[in-house]
């Protein structure tokens, strides 16, 4: 299968194309990722808050426990050790969701940072591309044999502009019924052109 075509000015505009996707591409993927990292920051706070809290809820935790230990008092003393330790808990979780929510926005936002740009490129670039493999491919098949140029003949005398025509021949259409060889590979040549190929050697006449 043919990805690239033949004549060098073709070729070097489909190599320069496919680098600047590339570049684009990886440019993207690096602004998307410094996006995710930059809205994943904001997430600090809330992480350290949790942190903080649930160290000092281990610590009231202690408290408490050492308070139970007082003969006779440990209940009422340990209770509102218990009960700023629980707060803190509630505070803990709200402050892990906050944490994971803008994680997973972090996330969402690099995605779509990357996926617009290059989605958009690649919805203009990929469908040339394939247009351009699927024509050549075809081509290929045609070219193998000088009786093969005909067909390139032909459709060089439906599709290419007059003026492109009158160069080859003042009469294109009766030296291609006559076969007349050097018309009918300088069609062929025009046409190929197009499909990025060139006229094989051993079909030259």
């Amino acid at each position: 299968m043919r990805i690239y075509a033949q004549r060098r000015g073709r070729l070097a505009g489909q190599l320069v194309g496919d680098l600047a996707v590339l570049v684009w591409t990886v440019v993207w993927a690096g602004v998307g990722i410094a996006a995710d990292a930059a809205v994943a920051a904001l997430a600090g706070p809330a992480r350290e808050t949790a942190r903080t809290a649930r160290d000092l809820a281990g610590q009231l935790g202690e408290a408490a426990t050492s308070a139970g230990q007082v003969p006779g008092l440990g209940e009422q003393l340990r209770r509102p050790f218990d009960g700023a330790s629980g707060s803190l808990g509630d505070l803990v979780a709200t402050a892990d969701r906050q944490a994971a929510t803008i994680e997973r926005l972090a996330t969402a936002t690099g995605w779509l940072v990357f996926l617009v740009p290059v989605t958009t490129v690649l919805l203009l670039w990929l469908p040339r591309r394939i247009r351009f493999v699927r024509r050549a491919r075809a081509a290929q098949r045609f070219i193998d044999t000088g009786a093969d140029l005909d067909l390139f003949a032909l459709r060089a005398l439906a599709n290419q502009p007059m003026h492109v025509l009158a160069a080859i021949s003042d009469d294109p259409v009766r030296a291609w019924r006559a076969g007349d060889p050097r018309v009918v590979d300088a069609l062929a040549e025009v046409e190929l052109r197009d499909a990025g190929l060139t006229l094989p050697r051993q079909v030259r006449r």
